[in-house]
């Protein structure tokens, strides 16, 4: 066919007009009126045969409150669903400019498809800063629609294969000697009942420094003898390593019997840990920085990683990760989502593992000597003989105090403003 300006005019109209049509995957239009979707963006849920009458989205707002954030979803019959998270401060413009007013005025019932179609939208902003404000938005509307279905959102995302689920303890900061930061933990086994702990070793992103000289070596050794045989341990490098460092330690760690080497080498380099995925016995564990379901599977099939470690929010969601579980499970492997989220906001990592039947039974959990337990929340999330219980109240299962929540600032607050889309 040969170009003129006729005919490209013609065919830039055939595009702008497929670009106008609603956004949801079920409506958008191929060659032969059905759109392309590959096996790991197959839908996963569906919600509207759990919810029968439509939820549109009014409003998300955004609240500043204590020291961290509320995300609250609100449709035009009133129904409401809120979570907290402290990820919030550096991405106020996008959830405000970009996020939030692409779910306003929609079915929140569509919220698989509206999750695909706001990245379809916005995809040269992806990454961590745009992922979160979609993951908490996500989430907002997933407890809304577990209140109006009168269902957890394990149950409406699958269903529940757990009622509790047990942790591995982590949050260590490479700022204390090995001694200190064993001592920590060797107290956390003991308060908590976790039998199962993760240290952080190297210099992070360090080119092959330790935090302080010989520090890594003696957690690795110290651990092992403080806590014995019968506590899982594992370690975390957050890329400290070039591939012949990485495979020098995760050699030590097959030598005190570790669980796995969590993101050895930078996380960017797929080829380097790719290397010392292949060197090692031990499994090697990374994805937290990750959101690209394309680059998940490539990791798996090329042995980039035993073990898949989205994090939920980092990677835009409970709806993402589940997806990411799905290519982890048809290609043989197990996914512990990174975590790094306590309380209230530590919530999702629960429902995630209570609905995710390849998810490993131990879930990252932080932990440091216990403070003065929060008031204005309930469940209290207390570990308990090394595990939490999944709550199973309707949506995500948090009880905020209204006191707390009232004096909250609102940040900002998305409305439909004019054209109504319903």
């Amino acid at each position: 066919m040969k170009f003129t300006r006729r005919n490209w005019i013609t065919l830039a109209g055939g595009a702008a007009i497929a670009a106008a049509l609603p956004r949801p995957l079920r409506a958008a239009a191929g060659d032969d009126g059905q759109p392309l979707i590959r096996d790991f963006e197959e839908p996963m849920f569906d919600i509207p045969r759990q919810i029968a009458a439509p939820a549109r989205i009014a409003s998300l707002e955004l609240l500043r409150g204590g020291t961290g954030y509320f995300v609250r979803a609100r449709s035009t019959d009133g129904a409401e669903g809120l979570v907290a998270t402290k990820q919030m401060a550096e991405f106020v413009p996008i959830f405000e400019k970009l996020v939030a007013p692409h779910f306003i005025g929609k079915d929140a019932r569509d919220i698989e498809a509206l999750v695909d179609s706001v990245y379809r939208d916005h995809y040269k902003n992806a990454g961590l800063p745009f992922w979160c404000p979609v993951a908490y938005v996500e989430q907002s509307i997933l407890d809304m629609l577990g209140k109006i279905a009168r269902k957890p959102v394990c149950e409406l995302l699958g269903g529940a294969w757990r009622d509790e689920i047990p942790v591995y303890l982590s949050g260590s900061a490479r700022t204390l000697p090995a001694e200190e930061e064993v001592a920590i933990y060797e107290r956390g086994v003991a308060e908590t009942g976790a039998r199962a702990v993760k240290f952080k070793i190297g210099g992070r992103m360090s080119r092959n420094l330790d935090a302080a000289p010989g520090r890594t070596e003696k957690v690795l050794r110290l651990a092992r003898e403080k806590l014995g045989p019968g506590v899982t341990l594992m370690a975390d490098a957050n890329g400290s390593y070039d591939p012949e460092k990485a495979i020098e330690i995760g050699r030590l760690m097959e030598s005190l019997d570790y669980a796995f080497f969590e993101e050895p080498c930078p996380w960017e380099n797929l080829s380097e840990t790719q290397q010392v995925a292949r060197a090692l016995k031990i499994p090697v564990a990374c994805g937290e920085q990750d959101s690209s379901l394309w680059r998940f599977r490539w990791m798996l099939e090329n042995g980039v990683m035993d073990i898949v470690q989205p994090d939920i929010n980092y990677n835009g969601g409970l709806i993402r990760a589940k997806r990411v579980a799905r290519i982890a499970e048809k290609l043989g492997h197990t996914i512990v989502p990174h975590n790094t989220q306590t309380g209230p906001a530590s919530v999702n990592i629960l429902h995630f593992a209570a609905c995710t039947k390849n998810a490993t039974p131990r879930m990252e959990y932080p932990w440091r000597a216990p403070k003065k337990a929060a008031s204005w929340y309930k469940p209290d999330f207390k570990i308990t003989d090394g595990k939490i219980r999944v709550p199973r109240t309707p949506g995500l299962g948090i009880e905020f105090d209204a006191d707390f929540v009232a004096k909250a600032k609102i940040v900002a607050t998305i409305t439909h403003k004019g054209k109504a889309s319903w």
